[in-house]
């Protein structure tokens, strides 16, 4: 019998891809997530999905069935893709759990301590303040457009408010956990890593035409080899001085002058995996025994569910419907991979029970995958 991994966080893409790797390397794959994703378990790679409570809503619940979930199935490898990254850290100790500990969880997850961090390692990091109270704007309202102000702990960009005018800033007034980041202009684009010990196993760098406001890449192409090789300096110091065993992933800008200044970090998988999966490689990267060179970048890949629905809207609206259709067939789909293209019905499937669930609790469908799992930097039972 082959050796047995679990994926958490199984309704996303990327964790699917994560999941598909590992079978290519030869294991039997299990995945896991508190809500119905067609998306993963109708995959061929997948051995089962199997369902845990909600984190945020059931929190011993979860902390419950997926310590008996590792018990029963004794995976070599536990691998989150999501932020249950967070409530696993939670679970007794265990030397399974593919991340890092909650303290550096938080220091990488918190935009304020990370942009510390960086700032002490000698890292390109927009100055940083936090905000405490509203009266901490005062600073920063007559120069309020040369600044973004945002939740120390978000993701998607939500909330965010990018060099508003004083009376807009006004109006949309942060209270306590958020902070000022200096404004820079430039090109969005990100890294992934995976590393062990602090060393970085392996790497992908990317950008992306196609996002939803907020950062949320629709497409993923690699970055020029120079400015790949710039930011695996950054992923490897970032890695070092942490010590980190885990994924993380990183936003950067790039300026005019070709500077990338690092913005935040997701102590996660994030779409970056879709360009290190096929052959095995990245599954070997997250045992690494001993660690893999760092792996190349597979160019021109898209997750067509939300490119043919976002992104077409997004063409339509921008006049760039040319440029949206070279992108469709140039690129491949990340979530119907040859030889399994089931899984890109599951997820146009899930993507719909999204809308509805963001329509029913008054949010956004982006906001509605991750309500029942992320963290905010609340103290965990």
């Amino acid at each position: 019998m082959s050796e047995r991994v679990l994926v958490t966080g199984a309704r996303a893409a990327a964790a699917l891809d994560i999941a598909r790797d590992f079978a290519r390397a030869g294991y039997e794959v299990h995945m896991a997530d508190c809500v119905t994703a067609r998306l993963s378990s109708w995959s061929r790679s997948v051995t089962r999905v199997h369902h845990y409570p909600s984190p945020v809503g059931d929190p011993a619940g979860f902390r419950t069935r997926l310590t008996a979930l590792i018990n029963e199935l004794d995976p070599v490898l536990v691998v989150p893709a999501c932020e249950e990254v967070f409530h696993l850290a939670a679970l007794p100790s265990s030397d399974r759990l593919f991340q890092p500990p909650m303290a550096l969880l938080r220091t990488l997850h918190d935009k304020a301590l990370f942009a510390e961090l960086c700032q002490g390692l000698g890292l390109s990091v927009p100055e940083t303040h936090r905000l405490d109270q509203p009266a901490d704007l005062a600073p920063f309202r007559a120069a309020s457009q040369d600044w973004v102000f945002k939740a120390r702990y978000s993701r998607f960009g939500q909330g965010t408010v990018v060099g508003p005018s004083p009376e807009q800033l006004d109006a949309r007034a942060p209270l306590s956990g958020w902070i000022a980041q200096r404004r820079v202009a430039g090109r969005e684009v990100s890294l992934y890593a995976v590393a062990q010990a602090g060393v970085v196993t392996a790497f992908a760098a990317y950008g992306s035409d196609w996002r939803l406001e907020g950062g949320a890449s629709l497409t993923f192409d690699a970055l020029e080899p120079a400015l790949a090789a710039t930011l695996l300096e950054q992923a490897r110091a970032l890695a070092a001085a942490c010590g980190l065993t885990g994924q993380f992933a990183c936003d950067l800008i790039v300026d005019a002058a070709g500077r990338p200044w690092l913005i935040e970090c997701n102590p996660r998988a994030t779409s970056g995996a879709h360009l290190l999966v096929g052959d095995g490689g990245l599954a070997r990267a997250m045992l690494a025994t001993p660690p893999t060179p760092t792996l190349p970048g597979v160019d021109g890949q898209h997750l067509l569910p939300a490119f043919l629905t976002f992104g077409l809207a997004m063409a339509l609206r921008r006049g760039r419907l040319g440029d949206w259709w070279r992108q469709l067939r140039k690129g491949r789909d990340v979530a119907g991979r040859p030889g399994d293209r089931l899984p890109m019905l599951g997820a146009v499937i899930d993507g719909l029970a999204f809308m509805r669930a963001g329509v029913r609790m008054g949010l956004s469908t982006t906001a509605a995958t991750t309500v029942d799992i992320e963290w905010n930097g609340e103290a965990l039972p």
